[in-house]
């Protein structure tokens, strides 16, 4: 298995593939990265063991971790389908060559995998990561925003309009809330997500809060969702989807299941949410028109790739 692992830059450092087991340690890294990069930390260990687990992740050979002499993490690589990576190293191992050989091995998995193309994020500010990936020939081609909706006074909420209820997500609204986001989606991602994967991102994080997660319905066809994340001792609630049925936009079902959500919210403690949106829904200038404003941005960028090397 030795060669299916990175070529690194100091015989000190050691690397082994990960497994679920690893998902604090690599969430710590994370953090780390995202408190010297952000000025917070932004993820949580349940995101972080939902891509470990995700089907059609094989930990053994799409995951591989680096440790310094101390034993510590210094880096990690993560390849999902062949089509998209992630890669993080620890603030203090920054500037040693390490980014460039886990971008290495993630594009050599793709390749293994059979993939024509291979994609990641950079946040903007990021200087040294997107320097990297662009002197590796990957080039722009989706923006992504955070956005915030500060509440210093409880968010008023709208009537629905006509026809429409609104009620908490329950169990046994998994596949419809599952069908409905898809569908939305469609008109702008690569691929739908089956429903396994969808829900390891969604519903079966122990984050999940379906009781800030409104739903709206037409008769009994659910025709809008809003599923959010409660994260323990974070100060703002966050959104992780938000979709309404094609059929049904521009009635104001979207600001309704915001505002519902934000209102829990807020007398759940928090002052503010958030949300990411990118280029490609085309829905910036509508969440802006709700009363969010962009915190900050980040790229997707992507590199076609050569054949796997014989």
């Amino acid at each position: 298995m030795a060669d299916l692992f990175p070529t690194l830059p100091s015989a000190a450092y050691r690397c082994r593939a990960a497994t679920v087991a690893d998902a604090a340690a690599v969430h710590e890294l994370v953090a780390a990265r995202e408190l010297a990069l952000l000025g917070t930390v932004e993820s949580d260990a349940d995101r972080t063991a939902a891509d470990l687990g995700l089907p059609g992740v094989d930990p053994a050979l799409d995951t591989v971790l680096v440790h310094d002499p101390a034993g510590r993490l210094a880096g990690w690589a993560w390849v999902h389908g062949g089509r998209r990576c992630r890669v993080d190293v620890h603030p203090e191992h920054v500037g040693r060559g390490l980014g460039g050989a886990l971008l290495d091995w993630a594009e050599a998995r793709a390749r293994r995998a059979g993939s024509e193309r291979l994609s990641q994020t950079a946040e903007d500010s990021d200087v040294a990561a997107v320097e990297l990936l662009r002197s590796r020939g990957y080039q722009p081609f989706v923006t992504q925003w955070l956005l915030e909706f500060a509440m210093p006074a409880e968010p008023e909420v709208p009537g629905p309009p006509p026809g429409i209820t609104v009620r908490p997500f329950r169990p046994g609204d998994e596949h419809a809330a599952h069908q409905l986001t898809e569908d939305a989606f469609d008109e702008w991602q690569t691929r739908r997500k089956p429903y396994e994967e969808w829900a390891r991102h969604t519903v079966e994080l122990e984050t999940f809060a379906p009781a800030l997660s409104p739903v709206a319905f037409a008769g009994d066809r659910m025709v809008g969702a809003v599923l959010a994340l409660d994260v323990p001792g974070a100060d703002e609630g966050y959104i992780e989807r938000v979709a309404v049925r094609k059929d049904q936009r521009n009635r104001g079902i979207a600001r309704l299941l915001l505002r519902e959500s934000f209102r829990g919210f807020y007398r759940e403690g928090r002052r503010g949410c958030t949300l990411w949106t990118h280029s490609a829904t085309g829905a910036l200038a509508m969440y802006q028109r709700l009363g969010l404003t962009v915190r900050r941005s980040s790229t997707v960028y992507g590199k076609p790739l050569g054949p796997a090397q014989p």
